[in-house]
Formats: structure tokens, C-alpha cells, sequence
């Protein structure tokens, strides 16, 4: 769809790579016309190095949006800062609401199950959240969201191998602050957001927001009648500063979401291949055939922090981040999407983490840095049926059902630093170093049940064996570097060389089926061969003697480490007005983690009828490629004395291949392998006009912001197939006025005004070469698409 928009679009993205125009630093072009000079030309100040410093002289590949912008651009969830950054990709997981998949420069995590590790950081006020479950945050209340491409650990509590998203609220006002914004729009969409702080005293200030966002669904579930891709959910946060000292200052913050929006179910993308009945294909993509409705889709997340940081004298500070967080969601997964009971999936999880920074922050007048201790306590479980109803009949089994619970819990401690010294007033140079040890421990039972769904999820199933019976735990150690040198020419022009380590832990996958383990030891007794597995393999519990190495070795998979080197330019032009950064990237990707399902035959009769966890250490890759992003000034006093014309730009690039795939069978498939999640090229353009605008004889401002993001071809997984997505370009505009000295202002927004139709997400259990399905007899091949063509009005007030 659109084909020739997203070529007119690549050619402007490619031609805007030669010219020094890009989205580096999105400044808030909000500000009264008397503030032109700072709006226009100033500083953008960022936290990438816990401390404040001006883009510019930070020798990391960062991007900065201010809640400002987000506002102006519609943003209301974080995966749409997607559609202004290069080479990432943040998505709604699939089947979820509220679940976040997160891959920066090739790197990150697409299985929300407990025991994977996120490859993306996600941070809240310097709170890592450790589970991708109700990361899918609101924008509401934001002072600004940064972005930082590449391993981080020397600076940051947790260290992340693929790069970070940082969400940063607004701090409390030394007076009477409230702001409103409502909306309606498409879908019957309503909204309604609501901030303010209040000064107690001279010494502290309590504050808060609150969100309600509602819609219909953009289709219907035509067997259960429910709305299909509607939205329900609220959220809250409350804050309070205290200044107890001069010196000594402490923030408590408290954060809740709930979410009661319907199952997000997925679009079938083949016609059923069992008899009696055959369902076509829906003509709508956004309708769906999903027909389990055993658990309502439910689930809420909430946190705790205290922040306290003291000023020792001018050039120490200490500071401690406590926090607290939990989420528990619900959600009812029919991965078939089709009424009959095949591969049908109620799961829970729940995830809490108790964590603690503290950080010494030294500040002189050639020597800048850190020095940090973290630790990190947490625990992930899940538990879900996999119904294969249609397949049980088949095999004499009525209600087959496997069971999974597993349980996988984090403690790991880390001391970090990393220092930065003026060699001379040009001339710097950085070296940090991270020290980590991570433990897992993991619990994994799995049953297979006949008669249903298990009693966990209200059903009559009774255990007839059990495939999974394990209790473990594993250590890992990881010591990674990093060094950096940058250099000033002039003045506002920053050239640097990075090198970094990343590091993520191994773990052990709950699904993994520890009766299909590989027999290390020659323990088989009259092996049953799985057809997707070496003849090595026991597949049939009751025949095999159970070896606990085995099972260890079958369900734990090692840490992943990739070493990246990047140059950059950063640059600011003509007074202020062109501000670029180009950065240049190589990263050598070892002992990668690819997680997977797999169907399992364990009687030999030629049907799957169980599955697996496939979680390996198969690949290592070579990834490489350019990010060129800024802001521009294209005009002023165009039309009048006091409009103005900006502009954004952002361009990606990424090679990203395996140098080596190993599969179950121990061959080396990298030629057939391909990265997920990670397209090629990647790019936005932003334009926005401001100038004086009188409506019915009310003279105000008027502020045009257009905005066009384009992706070209990705995969799902690394295997290519039918839920692969091709190039599309993404059109969005919005309007708003506001009446000069008046706290209210008016808006019209649209986004994807070209309703083109894409996939962000997918199940296949398909046979690549023969079309057969390896999992359930209808066969699964189920897609989920991004938000159609829609329009909202809204009304806001400041105070």
C-alpha cells in the first residue's frame, strides 16, 4: 500500500542525509514570541551522563524529545518515539496491551516470558523497570524522553546491551501550577489528562497528574461480540519534594496503571485447514474469529520511589534511587484466532523488583564522573494453558492441554564508574568500567492435562504427566569497559570515538520441556525421535532416565556480549540555527540468545502434540551502520514580524547479519537467518510553522506540525515469513491555536492520515518450505497492525 508515498519518502530521506539537517535535539518551540532567541537557539540539556550537560558535548548517540513536542506531534504512548528515532523499534508486544518489545540498533527482546532479560532499558525517573509488562508507558506529565543507542552500564543502575529509553517526569513548581487537556476524536475516542503542583511551604511541594484513555475498538471480535484494538485504561501519579536543607532534598513518587481494555486478538491470515468447518480469510484486518474467553484481559502496575540527594560542596554529590514496582496482567492469547480450541492460551504474570542505586557524582573543574553501586531483587512468573483441543481429538486425548508455571528470580549487584577528564580545554577523555554478577534461580513445572483447560483457569483438566520438574540456579559475572575520546575544534562542534562493552545475563527458559532434553550422557532408553531435533533427543518422559544435567543444560542459556565501537560529529551552525549529529556504529554481537517455540511430537505418531521452549545461544552477528538526526531553523519573519518556520530530520541505517546460526540440528543456517525487528532504513521528517493567527476577531498563534516517518521491510523473526512487513511511511499532522494571554488553547490533530495498514507483531507455527502447520492442526499464522487512519479534537488549559 502506498507504494510510491514510501519511495517519494525514502528519496526525501536519503537527500536529507547530504545536507547538515536532522532530529537530534527537538527543541520546545512553544514559548511566547519574546522568548524567540532562546527557543530558537538554545541549549538543549540532557541527563545521558547523570549530569546535566548541553547535547552537544555528550559523546553518546543521544536523542532528546521535550514533553512539549511529544505534545505537538500527538504522542500519547512510548512506542510511537519510534517514529522520531533511528534504528529503533518500539512495539506493542503481540496479543498484549500494554507489554513493551524494544530492539535499539538490532539489539533487544521480543518474548515477554519470564527468564528473558530485556536487550533495551527502560527507565522511569532513573528507575529501571525490569520486565516488559506495563512498559508501554502513557506520555502525560513529561518533562522529556531521551533515547541512547548502544550498551549502557558505566553510567547507568542496570546494564543493557542494545541501549536505553529514559522517561522523565516534570519536576514540582515553586508555585500554583495546573494544566488540563481534553480530547475526542475517532473511534469514540475520549480523553482526559490532568497535572498540577501546590508549594505546602517554602521548603515543599506536593504534586500530581492523573489520565483516563478510552475508544472503541477499530474492529470486532465476531464470535465473542467484543470490541477488537479498543482501549481502556487509567493512570495516576503523585509526588511531593522536600528541601530539608539547602543541601539535602528528597522526592517521593508514587505511579499506577490499570488497563481493562479488551484482549488485543489477532487477524488470521490463512483459512483454517481442519475440517468440518472452513472460515475465509476477514476482509478487515482489525476483525477477528478468536474465540477463547476463559480470563478477561486485566492488568494494573504501580511503583514507589524515594530519591534523596545531598550536595557534600561544590564538587560531590551523593544521591540514592529506592524504588519499589509490581504489575500482575491477565490476558487470554487464541493464537490460531479461530473459534475452535487450537493452541489456546490463558496466561498470567507477575512481576515485582525491589531496587537500589547509589551514586557519587563528582564535579571539578577538569574532572567530571561517577561512582555507583546497584542492586536489584526481582521475581517474574507465569503461568498458561496451551489447549490443542482440536489435536487431542485426534489422537485419542479429548481437552489435551500442557501446562506451563515458571518462575524465574534476579538478584544481581553491580559497582559501576566512569570519569571524564579535560586533557586541555579541547581535548577529553573518558574510561569506565562496570563489574555485575547476576544470579538466576528457576522453577519450571510443566503438565500435560486431559479433559481441558488446567483448575488454575477454571477448568475440569486433570494431570495425566508430567513433563517439567525443575529447581535451579545459575551465577554469571560480567566486567565490561568503556573509553571515549572527544574532541572540540571550535566552539559548538564536538567530534568523539567510543568504544563499549555490553553485556546481558543468561537464564533459563520456563517453557522448555526438560523430557525433550538432549542426552548429554547417553541416558535415552529407546529414544522417540522429535522430527525437529537430532536423534540425541528424548522426547517421551516415561522412557528416559532423567538426568538433571540434562535439564539444566536444556532450559539455561548463556549471557550474550557485544562489543561496539562508534564515531559521531555533533555540530551547531549559524548561530544555533542548525544543530546535527552524525554517528557512525560496528558492533561485533557474540553468543546471541534466540528464544522460540517449537511443536513436539512425543509418541512418534507424526503429531505435534506438545510444545517446547527453544532457547539457544545460536548466533553471533555483525551489525554496522549511520545515524545522521537534527534540528533546522528554516525561516523567520516569512510571512510577518514573527513567524517561524523549523524543521527536524532523522535518518537510520543499519547492516545487520549473522555470521553464524546454529539449529537443532547443529548446522550453521546464517545465510537463512535474518534480524528481527530491525529494518534496514529508518527516517522522519518534521516541519512546523508558527505565526500570529485571528480567529473571529481573536488575534492568537497558530502552530502547523507535520511529521512523516518511514520504515522499510522487516521481519518478525529471524525466519522470513508471510507476517514480514513491507516499507510503509506513516503521515501525521496537527493544529493549534491559542488566543494571545489566554490559558486556553485548541487543537486538531490526525495520524496516519493515509490509513496504511502494517504489522507491528505475529504468531506463526507454519513450515516455511512445506506449508504445514508445526503446532495445532488449524495451523497459526496470526497478525497484529498498528493503529488505523485517525482524527481527534482537543481543548487544553494552563495555569
Amino acid at each position: 500500500m502506498a507504494s510510491n508515498l514510501n519511495k517519494l519518502m525514502f528519496a526525501a530521506l536519503a537527500a536529507s542525509a547530504l545536507t547538515p539537517f536532522a532530529a537530534y535535539a527537538q527543541e520546545d518551540t512553544t514559548a511566547a514570541p519574546e522568548a524567540s532567541e532562546e527557543r530558537r537557539f538554545g541549549p538543549v540539556v540532557v541527563t545521558a551522563q547523570r549530569r546535566e550537560q548541553n547535547l552537544l558535548d555528550v559523546p553518546l548517540s543521544v536523542s532528546a524529545f521535550s514533553g512539549d513536542l511529544l505534545s505537538d506531534l500527538g504522542i500519547q504512548t512510548m512506542d510511537e518515539v519510534a517514529k522520531i528515532s533511528p534504528n529503533v523499534t518500539l512495539e506493542v508486544s503481540r496479543g498484549t496491551n500494554n507489554t513493551l518489545s524494544a530492539f535499539i540498533r538490532g539489539v533487544g527482546q521480543q518474548d515477554p516470558v519470564a527468564g528473558f532479560e530485556a536487550g533495551v532499558g527502560v527507565y522511569v525517573d532513573d528507575v529501571y523497570l525490569n520486565r516488559p509488562q506495563g512498559a508501554v508507558l502513557e506520555v502525560y506529565d513529561v518533562e522529556r524522553i531521551e533515547v541512547l543507542r548502544g550498551p549502557q552500564g558505566t553510567l547507568y543502575g542496570r546494564n543493557t546491551i542494545g541501549g536505553a529509553v529514559k522517561y522523565v517526569t516534570k519536576g514540582l513548581s515553586d508555585e500554583p501550577t495546573f494544566k488540563a487537556r481534553g480530547a475526542y476524536g475517532s473511534y469514540n475516542q475520549q480523553d482526559i489528562v490532568a497535572s498540577g503542583s501546590l508549594p505546602i511551604s517554602d521548603t515543599l511541594r506536593v504534586g500530581g497528574g492523573l489520565a483516563f484513555f478510552t475508544r472503541d475498538g477499530f474492529g470486532e471480535n465476531i464470535i465473542t461480540g467484543e470490541e477488537n484494538y479498543n482501549k481502556d485504561v487509567a493512570a495516576y501519579r503523585v509526588s511531593a519534594e522536600w528541601d530539608v536543607t539547602p543541601d539535602f532534598q528528597l522526592r517521593l513518587a508514587g505511579d499506577y496503571l490499570s488497563d481493562e481494555s479488551n484482549a488485543r486478538q489477532g487477524h488470521r491470515l490463512i483459512a483454517d485447514k481442519f475440517p468440518p468447518i472452513t472460515y475465509p480469510v476477514l476482509d478487515d484486518v482489525y476483525d477477528t474469529r478468536a474465540g477463547l474467553n476463559v480470563v478477561e484481559q486485566d492488568a494494573e502496575a504501580k511503583g514507589l520511589s524515594l530519591i534523596a540527594e545531598y550536595t557534600v560542596n561544590d564538587a560531590i554529590t551523593l544521591k540514592n534511587i529506592l524504588a519499589y514496582r509490581e504489575d500482575a496482567s491477565t490476558t487470554p492469547i487464541d493464537f490460531d484466532s479461530l473459534p475452535e480450541a487450537d493452541v489456546d492460551v490463558p496466561a498470567i504474570y507477575e512481576n515485582d523488583q525491589l531496587s537500589n542505586e547509589f551514586q557519587v557524582l563528582y564535579s571539578g573543574d577538569r574532572l567530571n564522573g561517577i561512582l555507583g553501586a546497584y542492586y536489584l531483587e526481582a521475581n517474574a512468573s507465569t503461568v498458561f494453558d496451551v489447549l490443542l483441543g482440536t489435536t487431542g481429538a485426534l489422537i485419542s486425548v479429548p481437552g489435551l492441554n500442557a501446562q506451563t508455571f515458571g518462575d524465574v528470580g534476579t538478584e544481581t549487584w553491580s559497582v559501576f564508574g566512569d570519569f571524564t577528564y579535560d586533557l586541555t580545554d579541547q581535548l577529553s577523555v573518558s574510561l569506565g568500567g562496570r563489574y555485575t554478577e547476576d544470579e538466576r534461580s528457576s522453577i519450571v513445572l510443566r503438565r500435560t492435562y486431559a479433559g481441558g483447560f488446567s483448575p488454575f483457569f477454571g477448568g475440569t483438566g486433570v494431570p495425566i504427566a508430567t513433563t517439567s520438574n525443575f529447581d535451579g540456579s545459575v551465577k554469571f559475572d560480567d566486567f565490561s569497559p568503556r573509553a571515549s575520546l572527544s574532541y572540540k575544534p571550535v566552539e559548538d562542534h564536538t567530534l568523539y570515538a567510543t568504544y563499549s562493552q555490553g553485556f546481558k545475563g543468561g537464564s533459563f527458559d520456563p517453557r522448555g520441556q526438560t523430557s525433550a532434553a538432549p542426552d548429554l550422557n547417553g541416558n535415552c532408553i529407546a529414544p522417540t525421535l522429535n522430527p525437529l531435533a537430532p536423534p540425541a533427543y528424548c522426547t517421551s518422559g516415561a522412557t528416559r532416565a532423567s538426568d538433571p544435567e540434562d535439564q539444566f543444560n536444556f532450559l539455561q542459556f548463556d549471557p550474550e556480549e557485544v562489543d561496539s565501537y562508534e564515531i559521531g560529529w555533533k555540530s551547531a551552525l549559524f548561530d544555533g540555527r542548525l544543530q546535527s549529529s552524525l554517528a557512525g556504529f560496528f558492533m561485533d554481537y557474540k553468543d546471541v540468545q534466540v528464544p522460540g517455540s517449537a511443536g513436539i511430537d512425543t509418541n512418534g505418531d507424526g503429531v505435534n502434540d506438545t510444545f517446547t521452549g527453544v532457547t539457544t545461544n545460536a548466533g553471533a552477528a555483525t551489525l554496522w551502520g549511520v545515524e545522521y538526526e537534527g534540528t533546522a531553523v528554516l525561516g523567520e519573519e516569512i510571512f510577518n514580524d514573527s513567524d517561524l518556520l523549523t524543521s527536524g530530520f532523522a535518518v537510520g541505517y543499519i547492516k545487520a547479519e549473522y555470521d553464524v546460526f546454529i539449529d537443532a540440528f547443529g548446522n550453521d543456517v546464517a545465510d537463512q537467518r535474518v534480524f528481527q525487528n530491525t529494518p534496514e532504513w529508518t527516517g522522519s521528517f518534521r516541519l512546523s510553522y508558527d505565526t500570529p493567527f485571528n480567529i473571529l476577531l481573536k488575534e492568537g498563534r497558530l502552530k502547523i506540525n507535520s511529521l512523516a516517518s518511514y520504515r522499510s521491510d522487516s521481519s518478525q523473526f529471524e525466519v522470513r515469513s508471510p507476517l514480514d512487513q513491507e516499507g510503509y511511511t506513516l503521515i501525521d499532522l496537527g493544529l493549534r491555536w491559542q488566543e494571545n494571554d489566554s490559558p486556553w488553547g485548541f487543537t486538531l490533530s490526525g495520524k496516519n492520515l493515509t490509513d496504511e495498514e502494517y504489522k507491528v507483531a505475529g504468531y506463526n507455527f507454519i513450515n516455511p518450505t512445506t506449508g504445514a502447520s508445526t503446532l495445532g492442526l488449524e495451523g497459526v499464522l496470526t497478525a497484529f497492525y498498528g493503529d488505523p487512519r485517525t482524527v481527534t479534537v482537543g481543548i487544553d488549559y494552563n495555569f
